[in-house]
């Protein structure tokens, strides 16, 4: 298949000149290592191999790659201005009572002192409380362990984010 035959939002993506598709994946994953590879695999003939490739690209990073992408993420609960994906992605925290919000703002910059990094979890569907659930289990954990965990939740959020991508593209 070719990209001419691609979903019409894949087709679009695969027609973009170099540095236009490099902004679009850099929206998605702000990672320089991520969005090159995955330009490199251009054109996709199916939004699968396009998930299958970020799924390669993900797992081929080093710490300093995966720094670069969570460098990208706002904190949870504090979205960043402007940014409809990071609102939409923590929209689980919108409805959130004072005290979960003070919590959650407590035990991100805890994890943060300890891991040196913002605490990424794939926040889609994910009410406040899981989250707070999730940063209680995850705060415990070795800075090896935390990476790993980092790593599959980024891959979770790229996956999300390029299949949103290519949806709106094809509504375009």
């Amino acid at each position: 298949m070719t990209s001419t035959s691609a979903p019409p939002g894949l087709a679009r993506f695969n027609a973009l000149e170099e540095s236009a598709a490099f902004a679009v994946l850099h929206q998605v994953c702000a990672c320089t290592a991520w969005a090159r590879a995955l330009l490199a695999a251009r054109p996709y003939a199916t939004t699968a191999a396009l998930q299958t490739a970020s799924d390669a690209a993900t797992a081929g990073l080093t710490t300093a790659d995966l720094a670069e992408a969570m460098a990208g993420h706002p904190p949870i609960g504090r979205p960043a201005p402007g940014d409809p994906a990071s609102v939409r992605e923590q929209r689980g925290m919108s409805d959130a009572s004072a005290d979960l919000r003070a919590e959650m703002l407590d035990l991100t910059l805890a994890y943060q002192e300890k891991f040196g990094h913002v605490f990424l979890i794939c926040a889609t569907g994910r009410t406040g409380e899981q989250m707070r659930d999730a940063i209680e289990e995850r705060i415990g954990n070795a800075p090896e362990r935390e990476w790993e965990i980092a790593r599959t939740e980024l891959g979770r959020i790229n996956r999300i984010r390029l299949a949103r991508l290519v949806e709106e593209d094809a509504r375009a």
